[in-house]
């Protein structure tokens, strides 16, 4: 077994159980590659339980049975991208805040193999957003997991945006910013903006304006195998663009193509954990 590990920078308080992790994995047989940036982070803190950790990069051809995230919910989508389309099953630790994507605290860690073994885990598969532009800049990675959020480039102005569902006109949005969101990225963004919570494993998207210049705009639920096209006009010259938070710009008028990535991200959720109780725990839903 080869298990790949992903994490955030600020690992000081969780280091002491990962280290325990990783020798567990060691004691196991188990073949370990770690992110060279989270391993030159751990070796300042616990450099003993790093001795027989390959790393791998962004960049690298790498291969693994299941990949560890370590951190948050921004973590976790960094990690999807790290995994891209190698479709191997991630799961998510929380050594973050929120971490509605994350399975599993970090004092569950040592206990991993011992869920895997047990069937503790289901998977679930979840859908991203692909974007085709081309202005888009060739290194710049193409796919969301939570949404792709189309903005103005300054303050002071606001964006047209005429959409296109399948070909058929939608209407224009005139408003501060745009976001597509997936079902998983229903909970994230598009809440804030005023979006409908999906069940994450429903395939849809969202259109929602962020602060809509028209009460006539309003969050709209679409088919999520839909081609949407996005033309976005206004009086800046450059548009920006914002994929699970990794932005860049573009020209404005410009399209923007959004269709659904060939590829899944596959989720590990405890087989007995619910859409529901992710509500309640994590987004105190139905709180008195």
């Amino acid at each position: 077994m080869r298990i790949a590990i992903y994490g955030s920078r600020r690992q000081e308080e969780a280091a002491p159980t990962v280290a325990v992790f990783l020798d567990e994995l060691r004691r196991r047989s188990v073949d370990i590659v770690m992110h060279r940036k989270l391993y030159r982070h751990l070796f300042e803190i616990i450099p003993q339980a790093l001795a027989a950790v390959g790393t791998v990069t962004d960049n690298s051809d790498f291969e693994a049975d299941l990949a560890v995230s370590l951190g948050g919910d921004g973590t976790f989508l960094r990690t999807a991208m790290w995994v891209g389309q190698k479709e191997i099953p991630i799961v998510g630790v929380n050594t973050g805040h929120l971490g509605y994507l994350t399975s599993i605290t970090v004092a569950e860690l040592p206990r991993l193999l011992d869920y895997l073994a047990s069937d503790h885990f289901r998977i679930e598969r979840r859908g991203l957003i692909e974007l085709a532009s081309p202005a888009l800049e060739p290194h710049f990675c193409p796919y969301a997991l939570n949404e792709v959020a189309i903005s103005k480039d300054e303050s002071a102005s606001m964006i047209w945006a005429e959409v296109m569902v399948d070909g058929v006109r939608l209407g224009a949005y005139r408003a501060d910013g745009l976001l597509v969101c997936t079902s998983t990225g229903s909970t994230a963004y598009n809440l804030s903006a005023g979006g409908p919570i999906v069940q994450p494993t429903v395939n849809v998207h969202v259109i929602s304006p962020v602060a809509a210049h028209s009460l006539a705009m309003r969050p709209l639920v679409v088919d999520g195998n839909a081609e949407i096209k996005i033309l976005p006009t206004g009086r800046t010259p450059r548009v920006r663009l914002a994929l699970d938070g990794r932005s860049t710009e573009i020209d404005m008028g410009t399209e923007i193509r959004l269709v659904k990535a060939p590829f899944s991200v596959l989720l590990l959720q405890p087989a007995a954990y619910t859409f529901a109780d992710g509500l309640r725990e994590k987004l105190h839903w139905g709180a008195e």
